[in-house]
C-alpha cells in the first residue's frame, strides 16, 4: 500500500458517515414533513388562480421531503453524492412554470428540504415564517388597481362617439383596445378605470344604439 492509496483512502472516509440511524432520518423527514405541509397551507392560502392545482400543492410538500431524503443520502459517502448527481443530471421536466409564484414556492420547497437535511432546521423555520410574512405583506399592499374591459355592442359605429363620452363622465383613465365592424354592428372592447361601476353600467345600458354592454375583470398586468 502507497502514500497514493493511504490518501485515498483517508479521503473518502472523512466523507462517509456510519452513525445516522433509522430514527435520525426518521425525525429528520417528519419535521421536514410538518415545515412541508406548512408550506401546502400557505399556498393554499396565498395563490389567486381562478383553477387551483392541488396536485402541484401536493408536489411541493413531496419535494421538500424527496429532497432532504437526498441531501441525508449525500451525507452519508462521497461516493453516492458523486453518483447522485451524475443520476439527477439526467432528468429533464417538460412542464414549463408560468406563474412566478408558482417558482418561488417551488425553491421555497427545495430550500426547506436542504436545510433540514442538512440538519439546519433552526433556518427552515426562520426562512418559512420570513417567507410567509413577506408574501403576506406585499400581497396586501395597493401598488396599483387593475383596469377592468368593457365590452359594448352597438348597432353601428357612428354611436361609439356618443359611447365614449359617456365613459368619460365615469371614467378618468379609457382606453379602446379593440373594434370590430360586422355587418354595420360595432363590437367595441375598452380599457376602463371607473368608481362607479355599476351607475356607469346603468348609463350605458339607457344610450341609444346601445344593444348590450359587459364589464369583465382580468388577472393580466397592471399599466400605469
Amino acid at each position: 500500500m502507497n502514500f497514493s492509496d493511504i490518501f485515498k483512502r483517508d479521503f473518502l472516509a472523512s466523507y462517509t458517515t456510519e452513525g445516522v440511524s433509522v430514527a435520525h432520518i426518521t425525525a429528520v423527514l417528519l419535521i421536514t414533513a410538518v415545515i412541508a405541509g406548512y408550506i401546502f397551507l400557505v399556498y393554499r392560502l396565498i395563490t389567486k388562480k381562478t383553477f387551483y392545482s392541488k396536485n402541484f400543492n401536493i408536489s411541493l410538500a413531496a419535494i421538500a421531503v424527496i429532497t432532504a431524503g437526498i441531501i441525508l443520502a449525500v451525507q452519508s459517502s462521497i461516493v453516492i453524492s458523486l453518483g447522485m448527481v451524475g443520476a439527477l443530471s439526467i432528468v429533464r421536466f417538460r412542464t414549463a412554470i408560468k406563474e412566478p409564484m408558482d417558482l418561488c414556492f417551488l425553491f421555497w420547497s427545495i430550500a426547506v428540504g436542504i436545510c433540514c437535511g442538512a440538519h439546519m432546521t433552526e433556518i427552515a423555520v426562520v426562512l418559512s415564517l420570513v417567507l410567509t410574512v413577506l408574501v403576506l405583506i406585499l400581497d396586501r399592499l395597493p401598488i396599483g388597481r387593475a383596469p377592468m374591459i368593457l365590452v359594448a355592442n352597438l348597432q353601428d359605429l357612428e354611436k361609439e362617439p356618443l359611447l365614449m363620452q359617456k365613459v368619460s363622465e365615469f371614467c378618468k383613465y379609457y382606453k379602446v383596445k379593440s373594434r370590430n365592424v360586422t355587418l354595420g354592428r360595432c363590437n367595441l372592447i375598452v380599457e376602463v378605470r371607473a368608481l362607479k361601476e355599476y351607475e356607469m353600467m346603468q348609463a350605458l345600458q339607457k344610450l341609444e344604439g346601445v344593444e348590450s354592454v359587459s364589464l369583465v375583470s382580468h388577472d393580466g398586468e397592471v399599466t400605469f
